[in-house]
């Protein structure tokens, strides 16, 4: 099958006022192994990130503030969670999950991080959750290996990948692609190299057909060898903190749609979860657990 990082830290770290949106992640690996569309030698717990590759991302004084928890009020408020060794050490696990994935992907063309698609993580500070760039330092450490030369980073979950945008904002071997919400978080967007921003209640329709043109046009023009896939599914219409009119059966099959090109163009794919914040975790599981299935179905 494919490889997939599981992050048992998600059980305890976190204040009691965070943790419904972070069941997904331990009930996720609990549904796939259930259905059986993924067995337990599947998954693996990757172990703390280097900082090298963390390093080459993220400013040496942003890390050691977060590492010393010295980060000021003002920058730890912008995150959104009270700063915490656990907390760094999540993070720092969830980025060796995408990079161990990646390294994994070239051999078996897809792999999966159950957590990460922490794109809102700039260089040199943290927001929205987000303290460190899992993609961002997966594909840089691609490049610093040799192990690809030009990387397409898919992101659709409904908010703007800002940060990613902005670390690769100078980067030729690098093509930051967004959709998201035009109302939605964050408020000032960064410049991607292509964004799409869709207005409030697009439906699947829309939604789908603008994904069918555009990145079978981007993989022809950027010919990457590698790609990273963003699959929020805070693009449901029942999402708290979207604004898009997506089913899902439309995430389904924009999962289909990704994995299918990916697969004809055989082009290695890792895929961070992104958001989900549906108020019935059956419907962020159910959403969630497809674009696996969908994995297996294609690769």
């Amino acid at each position: 099958m494919f490889p997939i990082a599981f992050h048992p830290i998600y059980q305890h770290p976190l204040p009691e006022g965070h943790r419904f949106p972070m069941l997904k992640y331990e009930l996720l690996p609990q549904q796939l192994l259930h259905e059986g569309t993924a067995l337990p030698t599947d998954f693996y717990k990757p172990e703390t990130c280097d900082l090298a590759p963390v390093l080459a991302i993220h400013q040496k004084e942003y890390v050691t503030d977060l590492l010393d928890l010295t980060l000021d009020a003002k920058a730890v408020r912008k995150i959104g969670f009270p700063l915490s060794k656990e907390l760094v050490e999540r993070e720092l696990i969830i980025a060796q999950g995408t990079i161990f994935g990646a390294q994994k992907s070239i051999d078996t063309k897809v792999s999966f991080n159950i957590a990460g698609g922490t794109h809102h993580a700039y260089t040199d500070h943290g927001e929205a959750f987000c303290l460190l760039n899992d993609q961002a330092i997966a594909t840089q450490f691609l490049l610093d290996t040799k192990l690809a030369k030009k990387i397409l980073i898919i992101d659709l979950d409904v908010h703007q990948g800002n940060g990613t945008a902005e670390i690769f904002q100078n980067n030729s071997k690098v093509f930051t692609f967004s959709t998201h919400g035009k109302t939605n978080y964050p408020f000032k967007k960064e410049t991607s190299d292509l964004d799409i921003a869709f207005d409030d209640g697009t439906t699947d329709a829309e939604f789908l057909q603008t994904l069918a043109t555009v990145i079978p046009q981007l993989i022809e023009t950027q010919k990457p060898d590698f790609i990273f896939y963003l699959a929020g599914v805070d693009i449901l219409a029942t999402d708290k903190l979207g604004k898009l009119g997506c089913t899902l059966d439309g995430c389904k099959k924009r999962d289909e749609l990704v994995f299918e090109l990916c697969s004809k163009y055989q082009i290695p794919v890792q895929v961070s979860m992104g958001g989900g914040y549906s108020p019935d975790i059956k419907t962020i599981i159910e959403a969630h657990a497809n674009t696996y299935r969908v994995a297996k179905d294609i690769f």
